[in-house]
């Protein structure tokens, strides 16, 4: 037990997310439904917040620039049992300044805090669409 305890705190077993999005298409001003799926690892773990970042990623030829766009945190004490699943409602609505372009991409990123241990992280595309006239 001790030993499977050390292994999550470096983040082997510990509790996982995933970010479970309706759609990866959306126009701007659009709201974004979905759930983060939390995972509990070998052990049992104190979840501290679930924190969730837009990012947009602008590929400038040689390197590739990422802005925080907006983020959402949510706090909690949860205790994630090991091998159980935990399902926590999220909505997000995306800007309405936010445009397609060729040479940038947007993600969502999540991640799971906990008292003691990794954090784990999750990322997920979606893709803007131009408004229609």
């Amino acid at each position: 037990m001790i030993l499977r305890k050390y292994m999550a705190l470096i983040g082997i077993g510990s509790a996982k997310i995933d970010l479970i999005l309706e759609n990866e298409i959306y126009m701007p001003g659009e709201l974004v439904k979905g759930y983060f799926l939390v995972k509990g690892g070998t052990i049992e773990q104190q979840l501290k917040r679930i924190e969730c970042d837009l990012v947009m990623t602008m590929d400038n030829n040689e390197e590739k620039d990422e802005e925080v766009i907006d983020s959402v945190t949510i706090f909690t004490s949860k205790l994630i049992e090991s091998d159980t699943t935990n399902q926590v409602p999220f909505t997000f609505r995306l800007p309405e300044s936010m445009h397609p372009a060729l040479s940038a991409s947007y993600r969502f990123k999540s991640r799971l805090s906990f008292k003691q241990g990794v954090e784990s992280l999750d990322h997920d595309v979606i893709q803007i669409l131009a408004e229609s006239v």
